[in-house]
């Protein structure tokens, strides 16, 4: 799994900000290996470099601006 790349994303998020606010960050072996400013390049890079799920491609935002998410469901429950 991905936990320690995610862990290092958070244990340095605060740096990794002050330094890439806004890129894409593939993160392998705990490592910044790559930043990007587009989304679908960086995850085509590293697809190809280090292969399905063997990396992280993480956006690099500040607080939990990038680590959540909300979504809104349509669904209407009756009794």
């Amino acid at each position: 799994m991905l936990s320690n790349e995610f862990k290092y994303y958070l244990d340095h998020q605060q740096e990794l900000v002050e330094k890439y606010i806004g890129k894409f960050l593939i993160i392998k072996d705990a490592e910044v290996q790559a930043t990007y400013d587009d989304h679908i390049e960086a995850y085509y890079a590293a697809e190809e470099k280090f292969g399905l799920g063997n990396f992280l491609l993480q956006q690099c935002l500040p607080g939990t601006l990038s680590t959540s998410r909300t979504f809104n469901s349509q669904v209407i429950l009756s009794e």
